[in-house]
């Protein structure tokens, strides 16, 4: 399988240990990246605070690249950059004054031909089955509760992926991988990335509900699909426990380093060593690390 990949700004800087580990995987699974060229930030959620013809140029303009290539397929891990391409698809499709405004200013005609995938939606096309065949090690003994965040699954009429409220994916592929997805019901509730720096309190609240449901939920593992998830989640979790008093050491790790694990990368190879809430404790007592 071949895909154009858009790595997006956070996977090139505080995510790259999601970068690491994806890579791993598309290599033991066969699948050809090859990353988008002259990409540019395709504007997030910034953009579309500032001006809807530039959270559409952005991403346009990045697709435009990839059609240019000869490419119908790109692949982009990070939930915000995934969701602002298949909005642009949907805008460009049905905005004929929008896409000549923007085609007035690009060198090419973007023909809206790029299908946009995360890489969940290839894992299970690739089929549980070959992922399966490529383990080593079983995940057994972990409890893992699948976070897929508010972006991956929403709006569904642009999204397409999974279920909206309760999504399967990564559930599948941790239960393929001999591990032990748990049940709960915040899956899909945001950890309040967009207020990062402007309402930190409420940041704080809302990954804390997160963190407090995996754990009643029996949880000993978080797996993510987003950075951004996972800066919140990982890094302010000390954070989190210092202002509710309260004691969670859950790793939160990216579901591509638990694959990675079970298909016997080294914890180097993977980025381990960039969690802030180690997973030494957990993944040493099942012989993972």
């Amino acid at each position: 399988m071949r895909f154009t990949y858009f790595p997006g700004c956070t996977l090139q800087t505080s995510g790259y240990d999601y970068t690491l580990s994806f890579k791993y995987v598309a290599e033991a699974l066969g699948i050809d990246l090859v990353e988008v060229r002259d990409w540019v930030c395709c504007g997030a959620l910034s953009a579309s605070a500032t001006s809807n013809l530039l959270s559409v140029a952005l991403p346009a303009l990045n697709l435009s690249h990839a059609e240019q290539e000869g490419f119908d397929q790109m692949i982009t891990p990070c939930p915000a950059c995934f969701s602002r391409f298949k909005a642009t698809n949907v805008e460009l499709k049905k905005n004929s004054g929008l896409r000549e405004k923007i085609h007035q200013v690009f060198d090419y005609k973007y023909h809206g031909k790029m299908r946009v995938y995360h890489p969940l939606e290839v894992f299970l096309e690739i089929g549980l089955e070959t992922v399966q065949e490529k383990m080593r090690r079983k995940l057994s003994g972990l409890n893992i509760a699948c976070y897929y965040g508010c972006l991956l699954t929403r709006p569904p009429e642009v999204c397409q992926f999974d279920q909206v409220e309760d999504p399967q994916s990564m559930d599948s592929i941790v239960h393929a991988l001999g591990g032990q997805p748990v049940p709960w019901s915040f899956k899909t509730e945001c950890c309040g990335n967009a207020m990062t720096l402007t309402r930190s309190d409420m940041v704080l609240k809302l990954s804390n509900d997160i963190l407090r449901e995996a754990k009643e939920a029996g949880a000993n593992v978080i797996a993510v699909a987003c950075p951004l998830c996972q800066a919140n989640l990982d890094g302010r979790q000390r954070q989190i426990e210092e202002a509710y008093q309260i004691r969670y050491r859950i790793p939160v790790l990216y579901i591509t380093q638990l694959m990675g694990l079970a298909f016997g990368a080294s914890p180097k190879e993977i980025g381990l060593q960039k969690l802030l809430t180690s997973p030494q404790e957990v993944l040493g007592s099942i012989g993972l690390m």
